[in-house]
């Protein structure tokens, strides 16, 4: 199981370059129109090359999107599961 760590949290217009062929990636397998204030988290998964996309607004509560990493056979970090629970 790979380990994701928060890269950070962006407003969707001021999202680094290099991270959006991943939220335009993430944004369309779910049809998700981006609003410009859109709260992102950007998490690296460990051990790979890849970036997971979170999209904020989508999620309820911290155990969706440990679900939704499950899936990827990732798991959160403990500092990066309190950083998104203040931002959930």
């Amino acid at each position: 199981m790979f380990i994701a760590t928060l890269v950070g949290i962006f407003k969707y217009n001021e999202l680094p370059e290099e991270f959006g062929p991943f939220v335009q990636y993430k944004a369309s397998l779910e049809n998700k129109d981006i609003d410009d204030d859109e709260e992102i988290a950007i998490l690296n998964i460990r051990g790979t090359e890849s970036n997971h996309v979170l999209f904020l607004s989508s999620y309820e509560n911290i155990n969706q999107i440990k679900d939704e990493l499950k899936q990827a056979d990732a798991k959160v970090n403990q500092t990066t599961l309190k950083i998104l629970e203040g931002h959930l």
